[in-house]
C-alpha cells in the first residue's frame, strides 16, 4: 500500500504546485507585462476616480448619451458578476415581445428617426455585457443625442468617427464604437465652457 500511495501524493502535490501556484502566476505575469491595461481590468479614470471599466457595458438612460447594448443579466441589468446570455432562441415569444418593446422604445425616444433600427440596439450579446455597438448603431442615436445634450450633430457625428474602432487584426468583427468612451468624450465636450 505504501508503494502505491506515496508517488500518488507526490504526484498530487507536485502538480498542485504546478498548476495551481506556478501556472497562474507565469500566466498572470506575461498578462501583466504584454497587456497591462486589460490585466488590471481596463479601468478608466476621471478626475483620479475609477468611473468604469472599457470593457463591462454600462447602462445609459439619458437621451444625451450614447446607449449601450441591451443587457442580459439578471436580476440587475449589466451586472458584471452575472455576465451571461438569455439563451433565448429567434422563435421564443419572450425575445421577440423583447425585441419590439426595444424597438418601441427607440422609435419614442427619436420618432422621426427612419433610419432602419440596427439588430445590436434591440439584442444582448452572448455575455451580456458587450461595451460595443456598431457604427450604424451609433449613427442610428446621433440626431436624438446631438438634440439632448446641445452638442451639434456634426461634433457628435466627429466623436463616433475619432472613437470608432476598425476590425481586429484588420478582418475579425465588424468596426465598432465603445459606448462608454464616446460618452465620455461627449461629456468632455458638454463640459467645456462655450468658445468666446
Amino acid at each position: 500500500m505504501h508503494s502505491i500511495l506515496r508517488p500518488a501524493v507526490v504526484l498530487f502535490a507536485a502538480l498542485s504546485i504546478v498548476t495551481g501556484i506556478a501556472y497562474p502566476l507565469v500566466v498572470t505575469g506575461i498578462g501583466q507585462s504584454v497587456f497591462p491595461s486589460q490585466a488590471a481590468g481596463s479601468f478608466v479614470l476621471r478626475d483620479g476616480k475609477t468611473v468604469g471599466s472599457a470593457l463591462i457595458a454600462q447602462g445609459f438612460t439619458s437621451n444625451a448619451h450614447f446607449w449601450s447594448r441591451p443587457s442580459a443579466t439578471s436580476p440587475d441589468p449589466y451586472n458584471a458578476a452575472n455576465s451571461g446570455g438569455s439563451n433565448l432562441g429567434p422563435l421564443n415569444p419572450a425575445l421577440v415581445d423583447a425585441v419590439k418593446a426595444r424597438i418601441d422604445a427607440l422609435k419614442a425616444a427619436d420618432p422621426d428617426n427612419t433610419l432602419p433600427v440596427p439588430v445590436d440596439l434591440v439584442t444582448a450579446s452572448g455575455s451580456g455585457l458587450d461595451p460595443d455597438i456598431s457604427l450604424a448603431a451609433a449613427q442610428y442615436q446621433a440626431a436624438r443625442v446631438a438634440r439632448a445634450s446641445g452638442v451639434p450633430l456634426t461634433q457628435v457625428q466627429s466623436l463616433i468617427d475619432a472613437n470608432a474602432q476598425g476590425r481586429l487584426l484588420g478582418f475579425i468583427g465588424e468596426p465598432r464604437v465603445n459606448v462608454f468612451a464616446l460618452n465620455l468624450a461627449l461629456d468632455a465636450i458638454k463640459a467645456k465652457p462655450p468658445a468666446q
